[in-house]
């Protein structure tokens, strides 16, 4: 039984934070527009 709940739980991190639209790829896309936005403050 506990073997079958890690293995859940295993599973839904993975698909939360390694999807399409996962929260890796949100926190990428977010770096990516703050480095722009301060790259243009900067001259």
């Amino acid at each position: 039984m506990t073997m079958l709940l890690v293995l859940t739980v295993v599973l839904l991190y993975s698909s939360i934070v390694q999807g399409d639209e996962g929260t890796k790829a949100r926190i990428t896309a977010s770096g990516d527009r703050m480095a722009d936005q301060i790259s243009r403050i900067s001259p």
